[in-house]
């Protein structure tokens, strides 16, 4: 990617735009970044003018300037106005993924897709290859870290060869050009992100990207289970290896059989070494599996790493028993099917706590899972809706998660559970899900 001396522009700072930044100047780019922050509000503001950055602000102006390649911020709608304006001047948009992709030498890179478990399985494939390959292994993404900065600190545009764990969005994958994994999954498809895609066709095509540039032996991996997954990869073809996965079938190339997780018709993982609770963790153990043993990892070093991994921080993570009654933190369950997911990792005795901003889902699918669930609490800006669509006068309704977590525990008793799957986001009183686990797990600590 020749960028010397050619404007670029930014579109959305944050942890991606800087890594972006960064990138672009070791390139040699003349680099615009339009921020919707006020300048005084940027505290990169120093370090962007030491790398001679323009800032602007993101009025459609800034969009009219002569502009070789745009960068844009995930979080930018796609279908936003400006966004629009250089789809109209035929100015190529990408995101930092794909920027990452052109400058950096050929790596192994694994792409973890889907509406639900894409945080699990992407750490669960790094903890397994870096195993394997320690060193030469590394998890970025949509999990938090930018391939941009991956790239800069480990020397990858220097260095080829390492294997690259990445959880990756549809906001990520809407801008792609030449971006290729070695290995992808759809790990599930299921109603979300409709207001930012503008439709759930559109939510669920954009997931499809994944593999659009794949061929010959890369591998795509996938879940026989899902039926919606069927459709778009009928309507949108696949065209490299496929291999199928499930946990309910047994004729698939990955799945459960006689208390293993078996590959290819061998015996892999035995089932007990399996530590994190719910069928959907199967499904993602499964699939890392599936990855691990198609890189070459060994039977054994599979068998050390699921043994000792205990989830990831905000996933159905156990917190602490306290009084006989366990308490978990699935603050990550920012939509229904995450929370049904969770519900469905529980056979009774759940005080499900539920709340936050308001997106607008609707609680069908909840209120069809709440079988295990002994009492629905709500909180926050949609905590009387839900209540009122799930459970009616039977719930329970307060301002805070400290209130929620107090009317938790006066309801439940030993052998219950105290589940945090909020359905929806947090942004009606914390800044992002994880400052609302932390919450969570702080409250339930001090108990």
């Amino acid at each position: 990617m020749e960028l010397t001396g050619k404007n670029v522009l930014v579109v959305g700072l944050a942890r991606s735009g800087m890594a972006a930044i960064k990138v672009l100047h070791r390139l040699g780019a003349v680099i615009t970044l339009s921020e919707s922050k006020k300048k005084e509000d940027i505290k990169e503001l120093p370090e962007l003018e030491k790398l001679g950055v323009t800032v602007v602000d993101q009025s459609m102006q800034a969009f009219e300037g002569d502009y070789a390649l745009v960068v844009k911020n995930p979080g930018v709608p796609f279908r936003s106005p400006m966004m629009q304006r250089l789809a109209e001047r035929n100015i190529p948009v990408i995101t930092e993924i794909e920027l990452a992709y052109n400058v950096a030498k050929p790596q192994h890179y694994v792409a973890i897709t889907g509406t639900n478990g894409k945080t699990t399985t992407s750490t669960l494939v790094y903890e397994l290859l870096a195993k394997a390959f320690p060193g030469k292994t590394h998890l970025c993404g949509n999990i938090g870290i930018p391939l941009c900065e991956t790239v800069l600190e480990n020397g990858l545009m220097e260095e080829g060869g390492h294997y690259i764990a990445l959880e990756i969005s549809n906001f990520q994958l809407v801008n792609i050009d030449r971006f290729r994994p070695e290995a992808a999954v759809i790990l599930n498809l299921t109603p979300d992100h409709v207001d930012f895609m503008g439709s759930l066709d559109a939510y669920y095509k954009s997931k499809t990207e994944v593999y659009r540039n794949m061929s010959g032996s890369d591998l795509f991996l996938l879940n026989a289970d899902d039926p919606v997954l069927a459709e778009y990869t009928a309507k949108y073809p696949v065209n490299c290896t496929v291999r199928t996965f499930s946990t309910d079938r047994g004729d698939t190339d990955s799945c459960v059989s006689g208390g293993y997780v078996c590959v290819n018709g061998e015996k892999v993982l035995p089932l007990d070494l399996i530590k994190i609770i719910g069928k959907h963790n199967l499904q993602n153990i499964i699939v890392a599996v599936s990855i691990a043993k198609a890189f070459g990892v060994s039977n054994e070093d599979i068998c050390s790493v699921i043994a000792d991994f205990r989830g990831v921080e905000h996933r159905i993570e156990f917190v602490r028993e306290l009084n006989g009654v366990k308490y978990y933190n699935d603050s990550k369950g920012t939509n229904t099917d995450a929370t049904v997911t969770a519900l469905k990792a529980f056979d009774r005795g759940v005080i499900l706590l539920v709340g936050g901003f308001e997106k607008g889902l609707a609680m069908d699918d909840v209120r069809a899972h709440l079988g295990c669930v002994k009492k629905v609490i709500g909180y926050g800006a949609c905590g009387r809706r839900l209540i009122n669509e799930l459970v009616g006068e039977g719930g329970t309704v307060v301002t805070t998660l400290d209130e929620a977590v107090a009317e938790a525990v006066k309801a439940a008793e030993s052998g219950d559970s105290v589940l945090l799957s909020p359905t929806t986001s947090s942004f009606d009183q914390y800044s992002c899900f994880e400052e609302r686990g932390k919450h969570f797990k702080d409250i339930v600590n001090a108990l």
